[in-house]
């Protein structure tokens, strides 16, 4: 696992004084990403600033984006709506707070309470997107081929006992869905690949180990990156290539093409709104520092 907290560090302070994260615009995929960094950052560092910066974020996150039930995907006028992958990171991240303040554990519960019957039509599969209050789907959306595992890597981290029944529905959609899933766009091979190292012995972590890992490598480019798709070979962006470097480092794959994709997009500039979007320098310190995204660090979050 890279631990680069100087890295890590400097980019906070640099994203602080442009005013990117945490003092920018409310998103929560960002943001669930930076709970988890600042979380990390204090069981590393001991320095109870960061669990303090952790708890001020999620208080940020509803006051802005929460809803009577769940949260909008983000602050800005065109993240309406709520995403249920978003939702399962951001209860990821409440786990992974509660480590340290066993409150979150019951607040990321009572979350799931709320949403998941909106979202899941059990036996069918996991509506990807839903209007702001949930009472419908948005216009366009449809059911999503990950949404079931960001679901159940979640709620059992939060809590096994107590959503024994939504762990149970979203067992059941992976079922259906992981023999035959073929994924090819490098978050959600990134991702997937995360959400396996949890669960390592389980049938569709197996499964889905091995064909992320066969296709990230059909997809790695010389220069020193991953591709958005295995048709689209020069395009590319750092934060999905983050994305990728945790969940390789997760299964601890692939160590030589990890430190050369950050060093790539160390040096990187896109030349549109990425370069200064915080989703792109807050998961480039995930890349650097994974932290409790592992589940060796500083003790077990979740022991199948």
């Amino acid at each position: 696992m890279h631990r680069d907290t100087a890295y890590v560090l400097a980019k906070l302070d640099w994203m602080r004084g442009q005013r990117i994260w945490p003092n920018g615009l409310r998103y929560l995929w960002t943001d669930a990403f930076g709970l988890v960094l600042l979380v990390s950052l204090y069981a590393e560092l001991g320095d109870r600033k960061f669990l303090d910066q952790a708890e001020q974020l999620v208080a940020e996150v509803d006051r802005v984006l929460g809803r009577v039930r769940g949260l909008r995907i983000g602050e800005a006028s065109d993240r309406d709506g709520q995403y249920f992958h978003y939702l399962a990171v951001w209860l990821y991240a409440l786990s992974v707070l509660a480590h340290h303040s066993p409150a979150y554990r019951n607040k990321g519960i009572e979350l799931v309470r709320q949403t998941h019957g909106a979202f899941v039509l059990p036996g069918r599969g996991v509506i990807w997107k839903m209007t702001e209050d949930l009472s419908a789907p948005y216009p366009g959306s449809g059911l999503g081929a990950l949404d079931a595992f960001d679901g159940y890597a979640s709620y059992r981290c939060l809590g096994e006992a107590q959503l024994s029944k939504e762990i149970a529905d979203m067992k059941a959609l992976i079922d259906l869905t992981a023999p035959r899933l073929h994924i090819t766009q490098d978050l959600g091979l990134g991702m997937m690949l995360w959400m396996t190292h949890m669960f390592p012995d389980e049938d569709w972590a197996r499964i889905q180990r091995s064909r992320c890992l066969s296709q990230l490598d059909a997809m790695w480019q010389q220069d020193g990156y991953f591709c958005r798709e295995p048709e689209l070979p020069e395009v590319k962006f750092a934060f999905t290539n983050y994305g990728v470097s945790i969940g390789l480092q997760a299964v601890a794959e692939m160590p030589q093409r990890v430190r050369r994709l950050n060093e790539f997009f160390d040096g990187f500039r896109s030349g549109d709104e990425y370069d200064r979007e915080a989703i792109t320098h807050v998961m480039s310190c995930n890349s650097h520092f994974p932290g409790y995204f592992l589940r060796d660090f500083r003790g077990l979050i979740h022991q199948p």
